[in-house]
């Protein structure tokens, strides 16, 4: 620990400082005076004339300022939580049961519903909940109502699965709402963002001290097949096993290794059932409720070249 505070005492050196102005003044530059390039596209130049400069940045700086480049192209639909996951609270849940999902669900925030979660009402705050708890200021304050989610219930945006992220992030910011419900073009729920969700976008996976690493979504077994989370991407297999699973007239309609499976069967598959892909792999669904796929071993063909040998001809 002494090692740590020697360091912060230290003052920072110079040379460190001078390529971090220099890059800055170098943006606000361009970004001032060139008018016929945008400002992402000022940032994109300056990013690769820094590269020459003093010091180069840094692998978590140049992914971050990546993440920003490419934030303002993504959508609601493209970060938001799906329909399956939502973790919601009925509108006449008792305390006991809002306590629950609270410790199962390890969230700060839950969306409120009436009867089913396409008729959100609201949601409610873990500090709200917390507060009703707390004990009375004093014995003669008068007698705290009975528990009601009613009572202690916020509001929540409703926004379109077309909406940018970028204008849900101001949104969220003028409103000091941090929660949005995305709503189809029937009035459905179809998935749940926070703010959260948005700013791991552009800063990566944000954990704390109640995440619990659910290792990797994709896992190599000894005898050659691969036990997969049924929400993978589909990217990450196809450059795992270097083989084209989506062609390219479909790849805009399925991201994931469930949506796959789906789409080749046509409908939700049962625990155990064998789906075969035409490139031919084989998918075995191992979880699975009517809803959708959880998840699946993928059985592989034999690579190219390493066919069964050809048994030599006698004599």
């Amino acid at each position: 620990m002494a090692e740590i505070t020697d360091r912060q005492d230290e003052p920072p050196a110079r040379e460190e400082k001078r390529p971090r102005l220099g890059w800055l003044r170098a943006f606000l530059r361009k970004g001032n005076g060139n008018g016929d390039s945008s400002l992402r596209e000022s940032l994109e130049e300056v990013i690769e004339e820094h590269d020459d400069a003093h010091r180069s940045l840094t692998a978590e700086e140049r992914h971050m300022l990546g993440n920003i480049l490419k934030f303002g192209e993504l959508r609601v639909d493209d970060v938001m939580v799906p329909r399956a996951d939502v973790v919601a609270v009925d509108e006449q849940a008792t305390l006991d049961e809002v306590l629950r999902l609270y410790r199962d669900s390890a969230h700060s925030r839950m969306p409120v519903f009436r009867d089913t979660l396409d008729d959100p009402v609201g949601m409610v705050h873990l500090k709200d909940v917390l507060a009703f708890l707390a004990p009375l200021e004093s014995e003669t304050a008068a007698p705290r109502p009975p528990f009601s989610l009613r009572a202690i219930r916020r509001d929540v945006l409703f926004v379109p699965p077309s909406m940018p992220t970028i204008d849900l992030l101001v949104k969220m910011q003028a409103t000091r709402i941090h929660l949005a419900l995305v709503i189809d073009e029937y009035g459905g729920t179809y998935g749940l963002v926070s703010i959260e969700d948005l700013v791991e976008e552009i800063v990566g996976d944000i954990e704390d001290e109640h995440d619990v690493d659910s290792g990797p979504s994709l896992v190599k077994r000894e005898d050659g097949t691969i036990d997969a989370d049924a929400r993978c991407d589909i990217d990450d297999l196809e450059e795992m096993i270097g083989i084209r699973l989506v062609d390219e007239e479909n790849e805009d309609d399925i991201d994931t290794l469930g949506g796959l499976v789906f789409s080749l069967l046509g409908r939700v598959p049962i625990r155990g059932e064998l789906v075969r892909h035409p490139a031919g792999l084989e998918f075995e669904v191992k979880d699975a409720d009517p809803r959708r796929i959880k998840r699946m071993r993928i059985h592989l063909p034999p690579a190219a070249g390493e066919a069964a040998p050809v048994p030599k001809a006698e004599g």
